[in-house]
């Protein structure tokens, strides 16, 4: 086996700041009247030398506060969009919603690992394709199974009607138009 990578966290001297300076720091940088070297002077001062600060720390710092802070309302915004298209549609089923979910986030991962993806087996890579694909093919599977029984209990259903209404051979039609019209044709469409 290839040894895994090691993902280390890297050190910041935002994080040695002690809280109320950080939180000073947090808001200079909430002000646009603030350019990061003002914004690392007026630390560094704050500390009497005991922490030096510069400005590319605080350009850093920035960056990867407002990308938290992206992610956060993308997925919030996310969230919000698949609750409503749920609410809107209610024939989309849960896992639908779930696995859409999944393969964007994994996509946005995906685009963004390209060394991770270099050091990857072969193997492994592999598998991972042949995992999709059987959960593709299992997916499919199971949705033409629930289409078959759903269509073998409305014919039951039909089959009972039809014992039940020998004596009113035209509401038994009637009622089998709509049983096919309102619920086989609905699989149909799906299916299609």
């Amino acid at each position: 086996m290839g040894k895994e990578r090691e993902r280390h966290r890297i050190k910041s001297r935002v994080d040695e700041l002690p809280e109320d300076v950080r939180a000073r720091l947090d808001e200079m940088l909430a002000n646009v009247n603030y350019t990061y070297e003002q914004i690392a002077a007026e630390i560094t001062s704050r500390g009497h030398g005991a922490f030096r600060i510069s400005k590319s720390s605080v350009g850093r710092y920035a960056l990867n506060k407002n990308a938290a802070a992206r992610r956060l309302k993308e997925a919030y915004e996310k969230t919000r969009l698949l609750v409503q298209t749920v609410k809107e549609n209610q024939n989309i089923e849960a896992s639908d919603a779930a696995e859409t979910i999944l393969i964007n986030a994994l996509t946005e991962r995906l685009a963004t690992a390209e060394d991770e993806w270099d050091r990857m087996p072969l193997d492994k890579v592999g598998r991972l394709l042949v995992y999709l694909q059987r959960s593709i093919v299992h997916k499919e599977k199971f949705r033409a199974e629930q289409g078959r029984l759903i269509k073998q209990a409305v014919q039951e259903v039909k089959d009972e009607l039809a014992k039940e209404l020998k004596r009113n051979p035209d509401l038994h039609e009637k009622i089998c138009c709509l049983l096919d019209d309102k619920i086989v044709s609905r699989l149909e469409d799906k299916d299609g």
